[in-house]
């Protein structure tokens, strides 16, 4: 690696002076988005796009030194010219391009190629070198359109008026996406756990058109959720919180339930296929339309997706070790 390379606080670029994602604290931080396995805590600087401003602030703190720039913005970074480009994973995701020494190299962050109401879609970015992201890196994980698959939550949820419908999905980007493709379908109030309802502000601030919410800790304590829809992170699942709801019925929302047995694994009556990831075609996809000569595969199946790449596809590609490992509660 030359223009990047990997130092113990994260990726780092000399010419510019500056680290893309440190898992560490560092002077000048580079954002892809806001979910804590690459926007942590502790640094001096940070520059992300200004659509993720809202939720960087909400979680590392209303006083940190945030330079907000907007997608395609060239910024010019000690000997490096620097932009960010939407990588349509959640509010405000980007790719970072950085040009510097007679290359171009894209860091990837998260990213998906589906359609979804609530960020801004994937952009192909040329570039000499790619990191990519593998976290669904195996043929078994393809998707469908978000709105197919809202479509399976509406009927689910419409299915049973007698019992209260809880679906588990992740508090920042699952909920807002849930929310917003169930709006092709109905315009009833939603009820939200109090980690889900924050961010829903932060997005309708940015225009973002979300179903009407209300947290359950506003609803009188002998409300019954008959036929209700109420949405909950997963750490949620069997805790003192859903004494409130007389025999519930629970789904997840996880590109993990393509998998055979994730569902009772986790003790879901149902699971709902819906990623903010890439599947395993728009990986491959995605690097061949880049024209990078070189890709590095960072978390998930970096291994099985860098040897497909090298074997089928002709790319030399290679895993790379960081510790995007991803967050089991988000």
């Amino acid at each position: 690696m030359t223009l990047i390379s990997v130092r113990p606080e994260g990726l780092y670029c000399e010419a510019g002076g500056f680290y893309i994602d440190p898992w560490r604290p560092v002077e000048t931080a580079l954002i892809t988005h806001a979910h804590a396995d690459h926007a942590r805590s502790g640094s001096q600087r940070y520059i992300a796009t200004a659509r993720s401003a809202g939720i960087l602030r909400k979680r590392l703190g209303e006083t940190i030194c945030l330079h907000g720039v907007e997608y395609g913005e060239r910024l010019k970074l000690g000997d490096t010219w620097v932009s960010f480009h939407p990588a349509g994973h959640v509010l405000g995701s980007a790719q970072i391009r950085v040009e510097g020494r007679g290359e171009v190299w894209v860091v990837s962050g998260d990213y998906k190629r589906c359609a979804d109401p609530t960020c801004d879609p994937f952009e192909v970015v040329p570039c000499d070198v790619f990191i990519t992201e593998a976290t669904f890196g195996l043929p078994i994980y393809r998707w469908e359109s978000g709105e197919t698959t809202a479509r399976r939550i509406f009927d689910w949820w419409q299915g049973d008026r007698d019992r209260p419908a809880i679906l588990f999905c992740y508090a920042f980007g699952k909920a807002q996406r849930v929310l917003s493709e169930l709006a092709k379908f109905t315009d009833r109030l939603v009820y939200v756990h109090g980690a889900i309802a924050a961010l829903n502000d932060i997005y309708r601030d940015q225009g973002i058109a979300l179903l009407p919410t209300i947290t359950t800790s506003e609803v009188p304590r002998d409300h019954r959720y008959q036929g209700d829809l109420i949405l909950a992170p997963p750490s949620a699942h069997r805790s003192t919180w859903m004494k409130r709801f007389k025999l519930p019925q629970t789904a997840f929302a996880s590109g993990w339930m393509s998998v055979r047995g994730a569902r009772r694994r986790r003790g879901y009556e149902r699971g709902f296929v819906l990623s903010d990831h890439a599947d395993w075609s728009s990986l491959i996809r995605t690097v061949e339309a880049t024209g990078a000569k070189q890709v590095y595969v960072t978390h998930g199946q970096n291994d099985v997706l860098s040897r497909y790449l090298q074997e089928v596809c002709g790319i030399a590609a290679q895993p790379l070790k960081t510790l995007f490992e991803g967050e089991a509660d988000i």
